[in-house]
């Protein structure tokens, strides 16, 4: 192989080395910007996520209330059916 020959295999080298590099960097721009964007939607995630939690501590003050009004229904309950009892015989003795 002559000196000519090698100069033109070096400058042919480098031609592609460079075009390697340029399509490298753009590799390296577009990844960083999609880290860039993940860490702004984790970010949102985490936020979301934050609002969830108070979300679900008031669900379950809301069921804890819920559970306390029920209980007093059924209280409710009980007490009318014991007033229907004692209100029957009363009736009962008005239409005779």
């Amino acid at each position: 192989m002559d000196h000519e020959t090698v100069d033109e295999i070096k400058r042919h080298f480098n031609v592609v080395a460079e075009g390697l590099r340029s399509d490298i960097r753009l590799v390296i721009e577009g990844l960083a910007a999609n880290t860039d964007r993940l860490d702004r939607v984790e970010d949102r995630l985490d936020r979301v996520d934050v609002r969830l939690d108070r979300v679900d501590v008031r669900l379950d003050r809301v069921e804890v209330r819920l559970d306390g009004v029920e209980h007093g229904l059924v209280g409710v309950k009980t007490d009318f059916g014991e007033f229907r009892t004692m209100i029957r015989p009363l009736l009962s003795r008005n239409e005779q």
